[in-house]
């Protein structure tokens, strides 16, 4: 069944966002166009939620992509209107340049999707079973592709297995077998490591990277920040249906992170005198410690002059150390200014 979303020229003519911009001047465009398009999309469900807002957002061919939110924030619904899963009430959405109404065919084969939920309870042997799903999207027997694919993914030896018998680790492998056995160019992974160890999680990064290393475009959705953290060439933070940021990792922990400089007092202090209160001090409840907290951008970081005004007033420290914010520092925050 085609999806059915408006093509009122007025929906099409918003004006783009930041984010939009900024992807669209680093793209070369004789790449070609970018691998997820989604413009002013919005879902509304039957029972008058507002899944999505104006969602506004170019994946570049090639990057992994990582969608961070809290539960109900919109990931899994931005994810299935993409695939064609999820019918959108309004915007327009194209995979490397087909649009997923009016070329919905060659939309759909572009994109491979890797669900959170694990299929345990199938008799069919791990070969049967990629094979069958690269026939679904209409692609001619190739053995070899499948073959390069289970070899990629350390499933080869397991191929005359049936899929019931095989770990939880392996079963999420397969899951990936079958999404890139239609040879997508646009992969998601829905909560791909959850539940699992930190041993197989690192594994599966490693898988995640060889993919991107191969030219796939990896969308990724994830509860462990760490993940992200890891992984991702970009960011988008969703909560409450609307993107609230997209942005280089590394530009965004740049822009938004802070630096602590922990102080170890060698005596300890009742409060922090008034004539430092410039410093914005804080002090830890035994007062051994002085924590400052100071911007990572920007030249000038305040440590100097604190140390200075510190001498100054007598108050000596035996250790210090810094620390910087995480993505998940960062994550928190953004959520906590949207809402």
């Amino acid at each position: 069944m085609e999806n059915r979303a408006s093509t009122d020229p007025q929906h099409r003519a918003r004006p783009e966002t930041p984010a939009a911009v900024s992807a669209g001047a680093r793209r070369n465009p004789a790449a070609g166009p970018p691998a997820v398009t989604v413009e002013g999309l919005d879902k509304v469900y039957d029972s008058g939620h507002r899944a999505l807002q104006d969602v506004r957002l170019e994946i570049e061919r090639g990057e992994i992509f990582a969608l961070l939110g809290p539960n109900g924030a919109g990931k899994t619904t931005l994810i299935g209107v993409i695939c064609g899963l999820v019918n959108p009430t309004d915007g327009q959405v194209a995979v490397h340049g087909h649009d997923i109404v009016r070329d919905w065919r060659r939309a759909r084969g572009m994109v491979g999707l890797v669900p959170q939920e694990l299929a345990t309870d199938t008799f069919e042997t791990v070969w049967a079973t990629v094979s069958l799903s690269r026939g679904l999207f209409g692609k001619p027997p190739n053995p070899a592709h499948i073959e390069k694919v289970l070899r990629d993914l350390a499933l080869w030896d397991k191929r005359d297995n049936a899929i019931m018998t095989l770990s939880g680790g392996m079963k999420r492998r397969v899951l990936i077998a079958k999404a890139l056995a239609h040879e997508p160019r646009v992969l998601f992974l829905d909560e791909p490591t959850a539940g699992v160890d930190v041993e197989l999680r690192r594994e599966m990064w490693e898988v995640v990277r060889s993919l991107r290393e191969g030219g796939v475009t990896v969308i990724l959705t994830t509860h462990y920040i760490e993940e992200a953290e890891e992984m991702a060439d970009r960011v988008g933070v969703i909560h409450g249906g609307r993107l609230v940021r997209v942005q280089a990792k590394d530009e965004l922990m740049q822009e938004l992170g802070r630096k602590q400089l922990k102080l170890q007092l060698q005596e300890p202090l009742e409060a922090v005198p008034a004539e430092l209160a410039r410093h914005g001090l804080e002090l830890s409840a035994d007062g051994c410690e002085l924590v400052y907290t100071f911007a990572t951008q920007g030249e000038r970081t305040g440590v100097t002059g604190l140390l200075h005004d510190l001498a100054a007033h007598g108050i000596r420290f035996h250790d210090l150390h810094t620390s910087q914010s995480s993505l998940e520092d960062i994550f928190v925050d953004l959520v906590k200014d949207s809402r």
